[in-house]
């Protein structure tokens, strides 16, 4: 059983071991996308006046589609779903969206007003 601390002089004389780090840090590779033909839409239907952002046309896998919602939510700093094959984003960020999807390769399409 170790001796309580009673003190700031106590806590002073505690000795605790290096952490040494990693030798080789790991390399994270970001996900790739394959070059998409986008539609940027704006929303408030349905969702009781809240407006949203809702990127459609992806065609990929559904992982790929949540990945790629996980890194638009993330940049922007919102938060949004996948669903039907849509990612909705919840506000009107889509200059914004646009601009990155563009960053990423994709073509982007702005729809309505």
């Amino acid at each position: 059983m170790e001796k309580k601390l009673n003190s700031l002089e106590d806590l002073a004389r505690i000795q605790f071991e290096s952490l040494e780090p990693d030798p080789e840090p790991i390399a994270i590779k970001g996900p790739t996308f394959i070059k998409q033909n986008l539609e940027a839409h704006f929303s408030n239907k349905g969702r009781a006046g809240k407006t949203v952002t809702i990127i459609k046309g992806f065609n990929g896998e559904a992982v790929a589609l949540k990945n790629l919602a996980k890194i638009l939510k993330n940049s922007i700093g919102v938060g949004g779903t996948v669903k039907n094959g849509e990612i909705i984003i919840q506000g009107n960020y889509r200059d914004s969206l646009i601009v990155l999807l563009k960053k990423m390769g994709h073509l982007v399409k702005r729809v309505g007003g």
